[in-house]
């Protein structure tokens, strides 16, 4: 993936971990997840014609589309106020994918560093699926937390360090990010829990708008 189209990945999943914490209005969230999601289809696109015979560039500019097409279509949704469960069972789509990016990071491209990262994005991505596809709203705040630390440790902080000629010893940033997830999004999940509202229902508006419903639903 780009450098500079992950630096707004991690924006962008950090305004979206804020919106599901309540703390950003869905419809500017939405707006942003357009300008991301087009970015997000544009460079791949570019990638794959102007490298038509370099498979690498090409595997590395597939996995973007998973990140592209999530975002317009997040963004489409919170604008126009439709349901999330589309989104949320494409989401596990990209769980899975995101599983074989993991591995060809690991076994092909030799980059241990984004084998662990993909495999944090499958995992955010399969607590999509439980949130917007299954409905289970209980999981809204730990889903928030995940998203926006993700949006750092996945994607802003990788690109610049990138950018900047500091993303070198893949193996030993690996391990730092496999330790820093495994404690981390462990200690979160009784933290979130115990702050979820109690007697919350998948189906229960907690909100008066349709936009509004995307978050908790």
């Amino acid at each position: 993936m780009g450098a500079v189209g992950l630096l707004y990945v991690g924006a962008v999943l950090f305004l979206n971990g804020l919106m599901l914490l309540g703390k950003v209005d869905p419809r500017a969230t939405g707006i942003f997840n357009l300008f991301v999601g087009a970015l997000q289809v544009i460079t791949p696109t570019l990638l794959i014609v102007f490298n038509p015979a370099d498979t690498a560039a090409i595997l590395g500019a597939s996995g973007i589309y998973l990140f592209g097409f999530t975002y317009l279509y997040v963004g489409i949704n919170l604008l126009g106020g439709f349901d999330s469960t589309g989104v949320g069972y494409f989401s596990l789509f990209v769980a899975i994918m995101a599983l074989g990016y993991s591995y060809a990071n690991f076994r092909l491209l030799g980059d241990p560093a984004f084998g662990v990262i993909w495999l944090y994005w499958s995992f955010l991505w399969a607590l999509f699926f439980v949130l917007l596809g299954l409905k289970r709203t209980r999981i809204t705040r730990y889903t928030g937390w995940v998203t926006a630390i993700q949006g750092w440790v996945t994607a802003a902080i990788p690109a610049f360090m990138i950018l900047t000629g500091a993303w070198r010893d893949t193996g030993l940033i690996a391990i730092i990010l496999a330790v820093f997830g495994l404690v981390v999004f462990a200690v979160l999940w009784p933290l979130t829990r115990h702050a979820e509202p109690a007697g919350e229902t998948p189906e229960a508006p907690a909100e008066p708008t349709r936009m509004h419903r995307f978050r908790r639903t």
